[in-house]
């Protein structure tokens, strides 16, 4: 296996660290000495704290959409595929132990003025719900504009399931969520 390089190193770490710990909790000494990394290092690749929390949410998008499309292409039809989004978050969330969704946790803890961090949390939920969207607009029983309409009501039952199996520590959420997409897709 190919050593990671000092970039890869210092986004690996932080990623773990911004994760679990959260935002604020973590410093850039901790990142430095985790990663085994000089300072001088790190900062030839990152000119901030910021700086490398954007770069760990512009990672976790790529992996975490990766991911989803992946478990959902099983599914039978774009409908399907929208309510397989609640398989996926039970497998993923189950998996992390309820820690949560990284762009909720690292909003929820931010300080003011880092955009460049919110940015990236807007991003990445903007993306989901296009994706969500999109699927819908495929089926042939929904307009154009009754399929957005649905998305974002399904987003805010993924939102919603999200943060609520985090706090519970339960997949009742998402199970509750999954059948009330269910419905608003009959």
């Amino acid at each position: 296996m190919k050593k990671l390089g000092v970039k890869e190193r210092i986004i690996a770490t932080a990623s773990d660290l911004f994760y679990n710990q959260g935002y604020n909790q973590t410093g850039i000494n901790q990142i430095i000495e985790e990663a085994g990394v000089a300072k001088a290092s790190m900062y030839q690749h990152f000119r901030s704290k910021e700086d490398i929390a954007v770069a760990y949410l512009v990672a976790r998008h790529a992996m975490w959409m990766r991911k989803l499309e992946e478990s959902v292409a099983k599914k039978k039809s774009p409908k399907h595929e929208v309510i397989g989004v609640f398989d996926y978050l039970r497998e993923w969330l189950t998996a992390v132990n309820f820690r949560g969704c990284g762009w909720q946790n690292i909003i929820t803890d931010l300080p003011e003025g880092h955009t460049k961090i919110k940015d990236q949390a807007i991003f990445h939920k903007n993306e989901l719900r296009n994706v969500v969207r999109q699927k819908l607009v495929q089926e042939e029983e929904f307009s154009s504009k009754k399929a957005k309409e649905l998305g974002d009501q399904v987003m805010v039952l993924v939102e919603g399931a999200i943060i609520l199996s985090q706090i519970q520590k339960d997949t009742w959420p998402i199970v509750t969520a999954k059948k009330a997409c269910k419905r608003l897709l009959e």
